[in-house]
């Protein structure tokens, strides 16, 4: 089956967000902790390209399709996770990119460079690292994973902030620069 990129964001209601991202149905990589593991030989690199050995990887379903089975751990190591086994893959920055963002009623809906829409919110939060001056905003995904937010959807959330540089998402409050 072809893969259908998302219509634009902006068309989009909460209702069809929460619709798609119900269809994609995950696998459960939070369940599985197999015992064997191994090198993956893949980097995603900070600009959110992905790369095998070397060689990009340029379809997007297969970016998609691995993207499902990461799973950060605690120690900040990030894993292509199936029930038998487990590769190690280098992430140089954030897994993944958040290349737009649209209010939708009460939620920040953001998209990802899969395709993918996740609501800023209390399951996923916006935390801002860096410093005042250069700024780094980082969204929680799924799995200890996060997306780094591009520069153009920073300058769309600061359209959406408020005059302390701060937008809200589900009723939570999140600061776009650094303390």
């Amino acid at each position: 089956m072809p893969y259908e990129p998302l219509p634009d964001l902006a068309t989009l209601s909460l209702a069809e967000i929460a619709a798609l991202n119900a269809a994609r149905k995950l696998p459960p990589v939070e369940q599985w902790n197999p015992a064997a593991s191994g090198d993956s030989l893949m980097v995603i690199k900070a600009n959110g390209r992905w790369f095998h050995d070397g060689g990009e990887i340029k379809r997007p379903a297969m970016i998609r399709a691995f993207a499902g089975l990461l799973r950060r751990e605690g120690d900040g190591s990030h894993w292509l996770v199936t029930p038998a086994e487990k590769q190690s893959i280098v992430v140089e920055d954030a897994a993944f990119i958040a290349v737009d963002v649209v209010r939708t009623g009460d939620s920040l809906a953001l998209r990802l460079n899969t395709d993918e829409v996740v609501l800023a919110g209390p399951e996923h939060p916006l935390v801002a690292r860096g410093d005042p001056d250069m700024p780094a905003l980082y969204l929680a995904v799924r799995h200890g994973t996060e997306a780094r937010i591009n520069r153009s959807t920073w300058l769309q959330l600061v359209d959406l902030a408020d005059a302390d540089l701060a937008v809200t998402s589900q009723g939570m409050r999140f600061s776009l620069v650094p303390a």
